[in-house]
Order: structure tokens, then C-alpha cells, then sequence
């Protein structure tokens, strides 16, 4: 067999993924066709594209793998409920027939919607894989190394929440897991939910919000909702959460030990609630560098990969890297369930069929950029269809114009080459700007993105340049590491330590504030000519002008919203929004020129996420 599709469903993020003799071909989020944040559905859409990418390679597939075992999910509900009985009773009568009628049944499902799209497929070439296994093997896989530990934290999966597995060459086995309920995870959702954030979409508002604050309730935590042994092993005190039998993560219990009530979603944020997301993120950070350093010390391994949702949070990834527990650190960019997709694939090639893998210095996530392209053809018709005004250039004055633009301090939409794979924005599907303007921030986030003020952005920033604006010399193409910038850098104001809260988004930190938060930190990526040459391209342009080798980097998108993944997607948002042009592929649209019949309001058009 030689060609597969991988794939994730049923839960949120669905996904799929192609390879291709262990190259990696394509992969793509449900979410970026459906339109729908995080969608859940069977990936129709996403495989549908991998197909168009088959026939065009001239491919045949081989083989579908899922992501994960549905029976033993089913199983894990069942179990908790029994044990639970006879509390949790309205969950269990609510969830029992969705599971009775579709979810037990999945591999029915399953082939039932593939033989909708692939008419001749033969089900003896459906597989299906473990949900741990699935994360752990996207994560190394494609990393660079011949051996590494493996180390995957999400909500949960079957029955798992937190896996420790060796890689070795084409084989990787899970040696240690900790089980459901106990779930850093479902820890961190479980904040997220109580400051009023949509859990599995608001995690990493949580982390954004706590630089506002102080760690004041760190040792409520450690005290009250979690044993955390010095190895890194941990339970929850589930006297204090709800999500094994209830509708909501936590309870009126939980409430009182912070002395206020769960903040509803459009309620006001305050010092606590800054104090109590930088209380579980210190928590966080510490069960990991526990875990990490015992890993470490344990198996004398010198490369560690991570995956699954908790490895998205970067602030925590940073720590690992700075106490240098390990030589190497690799993130599979996609760490969610949409990369259990890509990494069920690869472990049904690897480890199932026992193919070789080769290693280099280079990953091969291909940049992640992953998702479909769109022709200079596709695009013109399609603005025409539409009745836009553009101009058509060639790439050197493309990028001459973008400069000037950006000098300018217009915002800019950015679209460009292959869709990015998981939930950052790399420089494809990007919304980008000056990081020297003093205002950009708030402008991006209340303007654009219709989102908190709070929120941070993220500095897109020439490889060979790093170490010269931040403390920090590692690549990081995927936006999962943050860093201090370099002192020298900084700006410094005695008034600061009599600011609280939000108030400190007035006081300005850097010589680029667009990307400088609260506590001198910015989330870095790196960018490499080799993946995003005409990104590159545009960087060394601004540099060559302003002597700034960064530029302010956000998803293409309005909060509640994915990212773009089309042309029209991308002009219904510049429409939406007060983005002062989009440039996509050889096409600059300034908004001043558009028809004001074609202006559309998208600040109400998605839920809050």
C-alpha cells in the first residue's frame, strides 16, 4: 500500500490528511470548508480535497485509517456513568441515544460516508488506530529525530489523557498513561469554562489573559483540585468538577473555594479573573516541567516531541526549552485532534506496514503548509464574479507595494500559497501589520478581529534575525514558543507598577508594541525561506526599509470564525472588517476603491469563541 488518508471526526477539529510512499501530501481542517469553527462532522470536505490532490499526483488510495477506537470510548462512558450512579443521571439519558445511534455504530457511519465519496472502496481497508497513538505518532514522525520520548497531553481520548511513549526509527509504543478523569486537559478546560471562555475553543484566551495577573491562588490549586506527586503524576480532586456526569466542568463547590461565581461570557473581566488564568497556567507549567525532568532523568533520551491540545500552549512549551531538560523540542503544529489525522496515517504506514523512516535535520511538515492553492486564474475570476476593483502586478511590485503599505500602518489581509495545517496562521492565510505602530494592537483586535482588547499578537520574524531582537535562538516556524525581547529593546516606565489589569495595554513596552505583551513576551515564528519564500521575501522588504525585520502576524479571520480558506472567504472577511487591503496572489484590493454595495457587517456574524 502507498497511499493513505488519515482522518479525525466526531468530537471537534475534524480532519484529514495524505500521504503518500511516508511523504506527507496534504492535510486540511473540516472547519475551513464548512465554515464552521471547530466543526465536528465526518471531514466530506477535507477528504474531497485530498482526492483532487490524488488524482492530480495520479494516486489511488489504498487505505483509510480513523483516529481512534470508538468502542472503547463508548466503553470509558459507560464505565464512569455505572461508577458515578446514580448522580449524572440527566447526561447519561441525553448522551446514550446520540451514542445507541450513531456512535457505537461508527464503523458503519464511517463506511457508509466513505462509500458516498469513494464509490469502490473496500472496507477491508478501513483501520483504525488508538487516540493517544494517533497524537504521539504525528508528533514524531515527522520530527527530525531517529529517537525521542514522546510526551502527548490533551482532554482525553479513550480512556488515556496523558501518554508517555519511545520512538525509535520506524516504531513507537506507549509505556505510561494516565487515565480519565484525571486530566490536565480537562484541568485547564475546566478554567477556561469557569472565566466564561468556550472550553476546547477559549483555552488560550486563558493563557493570553494571565500575564494581567499574579499567581495569588496557584496554591488553592495544588492544595484543593490536584495531588501533584514530584514526578509529574497527578489526580484531581473530582469533588470539585462536574464533566464526568454533568453538563458543566465544574460546581458550585469549586465556585466557593474562589470565593465568586463562574464569570458569565459577556461579563466583565477583572483583576481576580486575571489572577486566577495565571494561577492555573503557573500550575500547568509546573506539572510539565515535572514530568518533562522526570522523563528526562529516567530514559536519558536527548529529544522530546509533544502533541495533543496542552501542547499548543506555548508559554509552558518556552519553559521546557529554557531549563534545557532536553536537547532538541519538536511540536507537531497540528497538536490537536486534527492531527491525529496525519499521525494515524503515518503510524499505519510506519509502524503497521514496517517501513523504513528516514531522519534528517529538517521535519517534514512541509512548513505545514498543507492545505489547497488557488491559481492566479481562480482568483480573477472569482473577484470578477464578485464585481471587486483590483490591480494586477507582478511579484516584485507586489511586494513593493505591500512595503509601503505596511510602512503605512495599514492592515493588511495576506493571502498566499498553500492553506496552513492547524490553528495558526503562518504567513498564507495571515492578517499582517507594522509592529512599531503604537495603536496597531487595539486597532487589529476591536477593528478587525471584533475580539477582547487583551488578546496578543504574535511576531512573524526573519529567521537570521532572531537572536538579535528576542533571547532566544531556536527555530520555531509554528508559532509554539514565546520569548522575552531583548532588553535593550524594551521600553520601561516607572508609572507601571501602579497599573492593574487591562490598564496595562496603555503603556507601551517595546520598539514593537504591536507585538509586545504585558510581561515583555511575545509568541515568536520563525520564518524560513525554504517554506515560505515570497513571506520571506516581503519581511526582508520591510526590513530593507525600516530596519525592522518583523512583521505583526494574525490568523485571517474574525474571532468565532476560522480561517479563510478560499478567495471568497478571504474577500467576505476584507469586506466584513475595516482591513485596509487584501493582497491575494498577484491581486491588490484597497478597501476605499470597493463599491460600498459589496460592504458587509462581520461583527455579529460568528458566536464569541
Amino acid at each position: 500500500m502507498k497511499t493513505i488518508i488519515g482522518f479525525s471526526a466526531f468530537y471537534h477539529d475534524s480532519a484529514a490528511a495524505l500521504i503518500h510512499n511516508g511523504e506527507i501530501i496534504a492535510a486540511a481542517q473540516e472547519e475551513r470548508f464548512s465554515r464552521v469553527k471547530h466543526d465536528a462532522k465526518f471531514p466530506k470536505n477535507s477528504i474531497l480535497y485530498l482526492l483532487s490532490e490524488c488524482e492530480k499526483n495520479g494516486y489511488e488510495v489504498d487505505a483509510i485509517i480513523f483516529y481512534e477506537k470508538p468502542f472503547l470510548k463508548f466503553e470509558r462512558l459507560l464505565e464512569t456513568y455505572v461508577a458515578n450512579a446514580p448522580f449524572g443521571f440527566s447526561s447519561f439519558r441525553k448522551a446514550m441515544p446520540v451514542w445507541l445511534r450513531e456512535k457505537l455504530f461508527q464503523k458503519n457511519l464511517i463506511i457508509k460516508e466513505i462509500k458516498k465519496i469513494i464509490k469502490n472502496f473496500d472496507e477491508k481497508n478501513l483501520y483504525f488506530s488508538e487516540h493517544h497513538l494517533s497524537h504521539a505518532a504525528s508528533a514524531f514522525y515527522p520530527s527530525p529525530y531517529e529517537e525521542a520520548i514522546v510526551l502527548t497531553i490533551d482532554g482525553v481520548g479513550e480512556w488515556a489523557t496523558t501518554t508517555i511513549s519511545i520512538g525509535k526509527k520506524n516504531n513507537i509504543e506507549i509505556i505510561k498513561e494516565i487515565n480519565f478523569p484525571h486530566s490536565i486537559g480537562l484541568l485547564y478546560s475546566a478554567f477556561t469554562y469557569y472565566l466564561g471562555f468556550k472550553v476546547n475553543s477559549g483555552e488560550y484566551k486563558v493563557m493570553g489573559l494571565g500575564p494581567y495577573g499574579e499567581p495569588k491562588y496557584k496554591d488553592i490549586i495544588l492544595e484543593k483540585l490536584i495531588h501533584l506527586k514530584s514526578d509529574g503524576s497527578f489526580r484531581l480532586n473530582m469533588e470539585y468538577f462536574n464533566y464526568t456526569t454533568g453538563l458543566t466542568m465544574t460546581n458550585s463547590k469549586f465556585d466557593r473555594i474562589f470565593g465568586e461565581k463562574r464569570r458569565k461570557s459577556e461579563g466583565k473581566l477583572t483583576q481576580f479573573h486575571m489572577d486566577i488564568a495565571c494561577s492555573i497556567q503557573e500550575v500547568i507549567e509546573e506539572i510539565i516541567i515535572k514530568i518533562t525532568h522526570n522523563l528526562s532523568t529516567e530514559f536519558n533520551i536527548k529529544n522530546l516531541c509533544l502533541a495533543g491540545g496542552v501542547a499548543l500552549n506555548c508559554v509552558a512549551n518556552s519553559k521546557i526549552v529554557r531549563k534545557n531538560i532536553f536537547d532538541n523540542v519538536w511540536i507537531q503544529p497540528a497538536a490537536g485532534d486534527a492531527g491525529g489525522a496525519l499521525g494515524a496515517a503515518l503510524l499505519l504506514w510506519y509502524k503497521q506496514f514496517n517501513n523504513t523512516r528516514l531522519c534528517n535535520k529538517f521535519d517534514k511538515m512541509k512548513g505545514s503548509f498543507l492545505g489547497p492553492k488557488y491559481s492566479n486564474d481562480y482568483i480573477r475570476n472569482e473577484l470578477n464574479e464578485v464585481g471587486a476593483k483590483y490591480q494586477e502586478v507582478d511579484d516584485d511590485e507586489l511586494i513593493f507595494i505591500t512595503t509601503e503599505e505596511l510602512k503605512n500602518n495599514s492592515a493588511i489581509g495576506w493571502f498566499q500559497g498553500r492553506m496552513e495545517f492547524g490553528p495558526r496562521a503562518l504567513g498564507s492565510r495571515s492578517i499582517i501589520a507594522n509592529p512599531k505602530s503604537d495603536s496597531m494592537q487595539k486597532t487589529l483586535n476591536l477593528k478587525i478581529k471584533y475580539r477582547e482588547s487583551f488578546r496578543p499578537f504574535a511576531p512573524s520574524i526573519l529567521r537570521e534575525d532572531l537572536n538579535k531582537w528576542f533571547d532566544f535562538d531556536i527555530d520555531s516556524p509554528y508559532m509554539l514558543f514565546v520569548s522575552q525581547i531583548k532588553e535593550s529593546l524594551k521600553i520601561k516606565n516607572s508609572s507601571d507598577k501602579n497599573l492593574f489589569g487591562i490598564e496595562k495595554l496603555n503603556s507601551k513596552r517595546s520598539v514593537i508594541p504591536a507585538v509586545t505583551h504585558v510581561d515583555f513576551s511575545a509568541r515568536i515564528q520563525t520564518v524560513h525561506f525554504e517554506t515560505n519564500p515570497l513571506y520571506h521575501q516581503l519581511i526582508s522588504s520591510f526590513k530593507k526599509r525600516t530596519g525592522c525585520p518583523i512583521l505583526v502576524n494574525t490568523s485571517f479571520n474574525v474571532r468565532g470564525e476560522p480561517i479563510v480558506c478560499n478567495p471568497a472567504d478571504a474577500f467576505n472577511c476584507f469586506m466584513g472588517t475595516e482591513l485596509d487591503l487584501l493582497i491575494i496572489g498577484n491581486f491588490i484590493l484597497k478597501k476605499k476603491s470597493q463599491k460600498k454595495t459589496l460592504l458587509m457587517n462581520y461583527k455579529n456574524k460568528y458566536e464569541l469563541d
